[in-house]
């Protein structure tokens, strides 16, 4: 992925720039489901994997991460607009935070819509061997909507592919 961050003038940061992320989610059971001496699980894991696995792959992996306030938004919109669906797009600077934070949420739309009973607890982003990010919280505490300027329903709370609302 790439990235820039837009509030970081004067900085390294500053200058769009690439990392390799690795993305772990972490799922626990919505209930104290016992285990039935058979299939001892509660969903397979190739159906809690699927739309994930797509979404990570098809959508974020290559993308290139800015802020909505950032002034090359603009530039795709009047020179390069068949790329829009490649910007992931996050209320302010795209940090390793606000990522897992988006993350976070998103997987649990994705769980929900697939009526998979399990929810995500936990986010680890690693953006280079030694900078990582865990989200354990409540991201719609975390993530400030307040300049977002999107839909009632952001692209982190959807269960689609989408990581703009552009």
């Amino acid at each position: 992925m790439s990235h820039r961050l837009f509030n970081l003038k004067n900085s390294k940061c500053f200058v769009p720039h690439g990392h390799n992320e690795y993305v772990k989610v972490y799922l626990i059971s919505n209930s104290d489901m016992p285990l039935d001496g058979n299939h001892n699980m509660n969903n397979g894991f190739s159906t809690l994997k699927s739309t994930w696995h797509n979404w990570i792959d098809d959508a974020v992996d290559h993308s290139m991460q800015l802020s909505n306030h950032d002034p090359l938004l603009e530039y795709f919109k009047k020179n390069e607009p068949e790329n829009l669906p490649h910007l992931l797009i996050t209320p302010g600077d795209p940090t390793t935070e606000i990522l897992a934070a988006c993350f976070y949420s998103k997987i649990n739309a994705f769980l929900k819509s697939d009526g998979i009973d399990m929810r995500c607890n936990r986010v680890e982003i690693e953006e280079t061997p030694t900078n990582t990010v865990i989200f354990t919280g409540d991201p719609d505490k975390a993530i400030s909507t307040a300049n977002y300027g999107g839909p009632d329903i952001p692209w982190w709370k959807r269960p689609d592919m989408t990581i703009n609302d552009l």
